[in-house]
């Protein structure tokens, strides 16, 4: 029934909105201490900006190690600071222009230890550095409507960058996703984790536990899950209530809550993931569940079905790059 279903925490999810997280979470482990900037984890902004003539700004770096190689405006967040107010300020110093953060384009991880945040932003106003404004941050800022590899870029790692921001620009694949501005302890995901088959029926695993929820599941800060990145919490989760554990497709994110300092100084954020488990054979059921902390939901109202379906055939969530 529509009534044991959590279908105000489906349409903000499927909205790129946010729910709230709670401080109670599906399985181990749970959070032994808040999610600190520069202690436990260190997140990463990184944008990119064209121009009215599709010139795309770049960066002459300062740093010793790199010093006057090529970059796109980047820098890691400072505590304190939201995730888009960080984007502001690192393309400002680094380039001299106030900008505005348009949708992020992609989520790029190594675990918790790890996390860049890559924007499509565009540019609202200030000047543009030049040699003579060179400080610690940056040497200079130009527009460049050139190959960038015609330059010395201090890493390739832009060029997949670009061609995604470019893609966008042409046919967006998912819509404007910004971050949400709710308090988060942890990190963690919430796991939209769908089963359909070949005739369309669809369902969606959802937690028991109190009101029927989507379940939310932590990171851990052991050195495996470090190093196992943020799929790693889901295929716990499904290797905990499903046996035996499936392969589920890619994690596609639909959208993710972050504010700073929330509960007791915390840079928590949540990462609302869209993951589906392909089915065995035509019409099959979804696979038996193990655990009574789960439940399978049978999603029958045709307009929540139909967005479900349409994200997931679509592939029109954020790109996570592990």
């Amino acid at each position: 029934p529509m009534g044991e279903a959590p279908v105000a925490e489906l349409d903000a999810l499927l909205g790129g909105g946010g729910w709230d997280v709670g401080d109670t979470f599906e399985g181990p482990p749970q959070p032994i201490e808040p999610t600190r900037l520069g202690r436990n984890v260190c997140y990463v902004v990184l944008a990119v900006l064209f121009n009215e003539e599709d010139a795309v700004l770049l960066v002459q770096e300062a740093k010793p190690e790199c010093r006057g190689r090529w970059y796109l405006p980047a820098g890691r967040m400072e505590p304190g600071e939201g995730i888009v107010a960080a984007v502001r300020r690192e393309v400002k110093e680094e380039t001299g222009l106030e900008c505005e953060a348009l949708t992020l384009l992609a989520l790029e991880e190594r675990g918790p230890a790890w996390i860049r945040f890559v924007f499509l932003a565009r540019p609202t106003g200030g000047t543009l550095k030049t040699l003579e404004e060179a400080d610690a941050e940056s040497l200079q800022a130009v527009w460049w409507s050139g190959d960038p590899r015609a330059l010395p870029l201090r890493a390739l790692d832009i060029l997949p960058l670009l061609e995604l921001a470019s893609h966008y620009r042409r046919s967006p694949p998912h819509p404007p996703t910004l971050p949400q501005q709710l308090p988060c302890a942890s990190l963690c995901l919430r796991l939209l984790l769908t089963f359909a088959n070949d005739t369309g029926d669809l369902w969606v695993l959802l937690g028991t536990a109190g009101t029927p929820h989507l379940p939310v599941v932590a990171c851990g800060t052991s050195p495996a899950e470090l190093r196992g990145g943020l799929r790693l919490p889901a295929l716990r989760l499904l290797r905990d209530c499903l046996s035996p554990a499936p392969h589920p497709g890619p994690l596609g994110l639909l959208g993710l809550q972050h504010r700073a300092e929330g509960p007791g100084g915390a840079d928590g954020i949540c990462f609302n993931v869209l993951l589906s488990i392909p089915p065995s054979e035509p019409g099959a059921m979804p696979p038996e569940l193990g655990s009574p902390a789960f439940r399978w939901w049978h999603v029958e109202e045709e307009r929540l079905r139909g967005q479900i379906l349409q994200r997931l055939r679509g592939v029109s969530t954020v790109p996570i790059r592990s």
